[in-house]
């Protein structure tokens, strides 16, 4: 067997010794205290650090300072453009407080989520930001590691757990009301997966439009489907394929809307000549599509900020922060191009038009 080989570690010793000072005096220029350096002798450390390539010990700092200058986030799908965006905000947010962001992909999966969240806590994180694959998240076991979690679901808060959440069923009811402010009356509906309780508060959302306006709800036209494009696909066909076609359609993720928009554009349907369409939870790949999307969109380098300040600045949690939405109008929907974003209270007669 052949023998390992292993570079030695430069020691908080030499770089004393290099620098003509003490290794507490080491220890104060690398964890910024806790008492003063004089500015000559910091860059004298300084320069010995860059010259011997030393390497702090993470896990000897961590034991030091009872920080790890490590973040958790933990999702349900990376592939998804809108966790990818969040994703992407918070290890920009992460990095201004000086600390290192750690991802964590359940793959929609219930055990691996769990899996993944005890690797984190197991390395001894400051803080988990926590998207569960359905609201039934595992906080037990963060709360009893005594780790701070922001959870950007529809969960309630409790003691050790703070929240960040949109209200996913009314935002769903005003982007139907939106359609039904076109003048579109045969309204349909692709959800996500059935057993995904964010899937019910949208459908829900869609319901109480629908009845608010006086319409019949035809169950032909609340197709299921994953949240992806290949299942927004796949419902579009199956939905063209059933008893009549409704004339305007409330898509429960952006990813589900492109591919629904595939299949509309292969059978000579036109959006939103034939059908309008608006999504949720849209990105800025959005605009790029033709014709452009409709969607609810969220604030993500907001929620970002929100939620890397809240583990900052924890307070045993316990909160509920509520996270604004707005419509961001497409042609899809049969808007004209360049129509204004259309904020939460400020809707042109959205409520009436029902």
């Amino acid at each position: 067997m052949g023998k390992r080989l292993t570079q030695r570690r430069v020691t908080r010793e030499e770089v004393a010794s290099l620098a003509g000072t003490s290794v507490a005096v080491v220890s104060y220029v690398i964890n910024n205290g806790p008492r003063p350096v004089a500015e000559a002798t910091r860059e004298r450390v300084l320069q010995a650090i860059r010259q011997t390539g030393y390497q702090p010990n993470s896990i000897a700092r961590a034991l030091a300072s009872g920080t790890t200058r490590t973040f958790g986030v933990v999702v349900p799908d990376i592939s998804n453009p809108f966790i990818a965006s969040l994703a992407h905000e918070l290890l920009q947010e992460s990095m201004r407080y000086g600390h290192v962001m750690l991802l964590g992909d359940s793959g929609d999966d219930g055990q691996r989520e769990q899996d993944i969240i005890q690797g984190l806590l197991n390395r001894q994180v400051d803080g988990l930001i926590y998207i569960s694959a359905d609201r039934q998240p595992h906080t037990e076991i963060i709360c009893r590691s005594g780790t701070p979690v922001i959870m950007l679901d529809g969960v309630e808060p409790g003691p050790g757990v703070s929240v960040l959440r949109m209200d996913e069923r009314q935002a769903a009811r005003e982007a139907t009301a939106h359609l039904l402010s076109h003048g579109y009356r045969e309204v349909g509906i692709i959800t996500g997966p059935a057993w995904m309780l964010n899937t019910r508060d949208r459908l829900q959302g869609w319901r109480d439009a629908m009845e608010h306006a006086g319409l019949a709800v035809n169950p032909h036209w609340v197709v299921p489907a994953d949240y992806t494009r290949q299942g927004g696909y796949q419902a579009a066909l199956h939905l063209l394929s059933g008893p009549g076609c409704p004339r305007a359609l409330f898509v429960c993720n952006e990813q589900m809307a492109i591919g629904s928009l595939r299949a509309f554009h292969q059978q000579g349907i036109r959006v939103p000549d034939d059908l309008a369409i608006v999504g949720f939870n849209g990105t800025d790949q959005g605009a790029y599509h033709l014709p452009s999307l409709t969607s609810v969109r969220q604030p993500i380098a907001e929620i970002a900020a929100t939620a890397i300040r809240l583990l900052h600045e924890w307070q045993a949690g316990g909160g509920l922060h509520d996270i604004r939405h707005f419509l961001e109008p497409g042609e899809s929907c049969g808007c004209p191009a360049g129509s204004p974003s259309l904020q939460p209270g400020l809707r042109k007669n959205a409520t009436d038009n029902y």
